[in-house]
């Protein structure tokens, strides 16, 4: 049997599980990692911005002990990267920080300064995409942070899924959350936040393409403003 028969077959296991608990998204979201962690052992591994704490919050309690990969793509807010130091002091998994194969200034060298600016789907390109298919390869399986009401492109979004790019299970435990889910289990859990939420970042990224919301916004509206840019290109 080929690894990805394998794989869809542990994938209608693992959707079967997320039906049976779709009454109760928290239930939900901690059977599914309990089961990953269960099922994948060593070759799950979570992904994490560090934008995304209920999400670091549950890998840690129901999946103890899982990798957490960190893209440090050298333009994250300084709060950003004391976050990961914190989550990684704090709760039981180990971070793992995946740099660019080019640092700023040889990206600078290559293509000009400030590439964020003048092109982001390129400077996402080398700074986030290429560093998670680099950090993803040892694991079969991948876990991220991501919800159907985040964005129109996610309204789809499987709990459990195959991911045809990278040849990988790809798991979304919070895909049915909304904001009050989140809210509420942050205040009954005692969640880390990312000290920016204080001043209305709602969703973080790097510092020099992402701003603070205003009431009545979109919560993606501070990633890439004013660009038409929606998405980073890592859920593609």
């Amino acid at each position: 049997m080929n690894q990805e028969l394998i794989a869809k077959e542990l994938i209608s296991e693992g959707a079967a599980l997320a039906a049976t608990l779709d009454v109760d998204v928290v239930a939900q979201a901690q059977g599914i990692l309990r089961w990953a962690r269960l099922t994948f052992g060593d070759q799950l591994v979570v992904a994490s911005s560090m934008g995304d704490e209920v999400l670091v919050h549950l890998a840690s309690q129901e999946a103890t002990g899982v990798d957490l990969l960190f893209l440090d793509t050298g333009y994250h807010f300084a709060e950003t990267l004391g976050m990961r130091d914190l989550v990684n002091d704090k709760y039981k998994v180990n971070v793992r920080t995946i740099l660019p194969l080019l640092s700023i200034q040889e990206q600078a060298e290559q293509y000009g300064t400030d590439l964020w600016a003048r092109d982001p789907d390129t400077c996402c390109a080398i700074r986030k995409v290429e560093p998670l298919e680099r950090g993803l390869q040892p694991y079969s399986a991948w876990v991220t942070g991501m919800r159907r009401v985040d964005a129109p492109t996610r309204t789809d979004i499987e709990i459990v899924g195959w991911d045809a790019r990278r040849n990988k299970v790809k798991l979304n435990p919070l895909a049915a959350w909304s904001d009050a889910d989140i809210e509420s289990y942050i205040a009954a859990n005692g969640v880390i936040q990312h000290p920016l939420r204080k001043i209305g970042y709602t969703s973080i990224g790097c510092a020099p393409c992402t701003r603070p919301v205003v009431p009545g916004e979109d919560l993606r509206a501070g990633r890439w403003s004013g660009t038409g840019k929606t998405e980073c290109g890592l859920h593609r």
